[in-house]
C-alpha cells in the first residue's frame, strides 16, 4: 500500500495537477480594476494641463505682441491686450472698486471708472490702485489716455459674492458691471491705464500671468507612471509566486 500512495503523491504534484495552478483572477482583478481608474484620472489632468499651457503660451505671445505694438486709437472690437489711446470724459459719480490687493500692508482696489466718449459706447477703465473704500481723484474734464484692452474675467465659484449697494466688485466683468452701474450699450471690455506712479496708481506694463503648467504635467504624468511601475511590480510578484 505504501508504493501506491507515494506515487499518487507524486502524480498530485505534477503539471497538469490542481496544487499547480496559477494565481487566482480575483487576487489580480481586483487591485488592476481599482488602478485602471486612478491612472485614467491622472492621464486626463496632464492632458488638461498640456492643453492649458499651450493656452497660457497663446496668452503671453499675443501680450508681448502688443507691448512691442505702437498704441493706436481704440476702435470697435479690438484685440484683447492691444494697447490703445482713447479719449473722453470720466463719470465720477459712478466709479467703483474692483478686487482686494494689498500693498505694503494697506488694503486696496483698482478704482474702475466709466470713460463717456462721443459718438462711441462708453468703456469701462481701471485707473488703477487705490487704498480701501477710496473713489479717487479722478480726472476732470476732457482727457486721453493709453492703456491696454482687458476682455474681462470669468467668474469662479471661488469669488466673493459682488457688494452692489457699495459698488465693490471681486470679478472684473466688465458687462456685470456696466449693467450695476446703469450703463446700457457699453462696451463689453475694459481699458486698464498704463502711466507712472500716482494716485490712482496705473500699471506700468500688461501683466504676465504665470506659465507654470508644464510642472503640472510632469507632475501628473509623473504619478501615471509611477503607477504603473507599482502595478507592473505586484503583477510580476504576484505571477511568480506559488499557488
Amino acid at each position: 500500500m505504501a508504493v501506491p500512495v507515494r506515487l499518487h503523491l507524486c502524480l498530485g504534484r505534477g503539471a497538469g495537477s490542481p496544487l499547480t495552478a496559477v494565481p487566482s483572477r480575483r487576487g489580480i482583478l481586483w487591485p488592476v480594476a481599482a488602478a485602471l481608474p486612478v491612472l485614467c484620472i491622472l492621464l486626463a489632468l496632464g492632458w488638461w494641463q498640456l492643453q492649458r499651457l499651450h493656452w497660457k503660451a497663446e496668452i503671453l505671445a499675443r501680450m508681448d505682441a502688443a507691448d512691442a505694438a505702437p498704441p493706436v486709437p481704440l476702435g470697435r472690437a479690438p484685440e484683447p491686450f492691444a494697447r490703445v489711446t482713447a479719449d473722453g470724459v470720466f463719470d465720477a459719480s459712478r466709479a467703483a472698486l474692483v478686487g482686494l490687493e494689498p500693498r505694503q500692508g494697506t488694503l486696496g482696489a483698482r478704482l474702475v471708472v466709466p470713460l463717456l466718449r462721443d459718438g462711441a459706447p462708453p468703456v469701462l477703465v481701471d485707473l488703477g490702485w487705490v487704498p480701501q473704500g477710496a473713489r479717487g481723484p479722478v480726472p476732470e474734464g476732457r482727457v486721453a489716455i493709453l492703456g491696454f484692452v482687458h476682455p474681462g474675467d470669468s467668474r469662479s465659484w471661488l469669488a466673493a459674492a459682488d457688494d452692489l449697494a457699495g459698488r465693490h466688485f471681486y470679478t472684473f466683468d466688465p458687462p456685470a458691471i456696466a449693467a450695476a452701474l446703469g450703463l446700457p450699450g457699453a462696451e463689453p471690455f475694459a481699458l486698464v491705464r498704463l502711466g507712472p506712479p500716482g494716485t490712482p496708481d496705473p500699471a506700468r506694463a500688461i501683466p504676465r500671468p504665470p506659465n507654470n503648467h508644464l510642472g503640472y504635467v510632469v507632475t501628473w504624468w509623473g504619478l501615471a507612471f509611477s503607477l504603473l511601475l507599482v502595478l507592473g511590480a505586484f503583477l510580476a510578484r504576484r505571477l511568480r509566486s506559488p499557488p
